[in-house]
């Protein structure tokens, strides 16, 4: 019997899946999977062993569904599920940009069960960012349903719906930021001397273990800046090189672009 249906089984749809399968969640049998590229539904079923489709409208019937299309396609596939998606199913949606009323509108059910999710690609390892918030007619056993399933991928939150657009900015769009930031310290320890993957590998676990000690400990980022940084050590030199470069403002311009971007799409 058939639980769950995804439409859209690219990097977001296609991690997802796999969390939720390792985590348990369910069965081949009890998933099928709709995606346009039949390389995309040859991998899931080679892998997984769970159904595939071409046809969207197949695992649109499912009593879960979880929509992981990219914006620029969601309106051909609304007009191709809307008559089949079941007036009670769960429909859980990670179509970035896409409010809850774009989405109702989608589906020409205004009182269609949705929870809208913003989640992020680190949840392809099971520690990701994932911001739900919760449409009006989703029941507490929906919501029970879809937070637990959200939590095998990483950190599940809610949030209210007027907070989406800084989510897709912040945690959505800055993984893209951080491996821009971890490109150059790598290279940054090749200049110095170190080999290519080992200053691959320094940086990715600085990184790792910085954001760790972060969540682990609740200390404010500059409490943790300031245990570094000795006076008159080499860390302050690079501060100070940082801020020459206006690098904090430099972040924040990025985040704030994003979420300028995200709030496009619905305006």
């Amino acid at each position: 019997m058939i639980k769950l249906g995804i439409i859209g089984c690219g990097n977001m749809g296609g991690a997802m899946l796999r969390q939720m399968m390792k985590a348990g969640f369910f069965t081949p049998e009890e998933v099928i999977v709709s995606d346009k590229n039949p390389a995309l539904r040859a991998q899931v079923k080679s892998e997984l062993g769970v159904n595939v489709t071409y046809h969207n409208e197949e695992a649109a019937a499912a009593p879960t569904l979880l929509l992981a299309v990219k914006p620029q396609f969601v309106q051909e596939v609304g007009a191709e599920i809307a008559n089949t998606v079941k007036p009670a199913a769960l429909i859980i949606s990670i179509v970035a940009g896409y409010d809850l009323f774009m989405l109702h509108r989608l589906l020409e059910n205004e009182t269609a069960h949705i929870i809208r999710v913003m989640p992020n690609t680190p949840a392809m390892v099971g520690e990701g960012v994932l911001a739900a918030c919760r449409g009006e007619y989703v029941t507490d056993e929906e919501w029970k349903l879809g937070m637990k399933l959200l939590s095998c991928m990483g950190m599940a939150e809610e949030v209210t719906e007027n907070l989406m657009d800084a989510v897709t900015g912040l945690s959505g769009s800055s993984p893209a930021f951080v491996f821009l930031f971890l490109e150059a310290l790598a290279d940054a320890g090749v200049r110095g001397g170190l080999p290519r993957a080992m200053a691959q590998r320094f940086a990715a676990q600085t990184l790792l273990g910085s954001a760790k000690l972060a969540l682990e400990t609740g200390k404010h980022p500059g409490q943790l800046k300031d245990m570094v940084t000795s006076p008159a050590g080499t860390t302050i030199e690079g501060v100070a090189a940082l801020e020459r470069g206006a690098f904090r403002s430099a972040v924040m311009e990025a985040v704030d672009a994003a979420i300028q971007k995200s709030k496009s799409f619905h305006q």
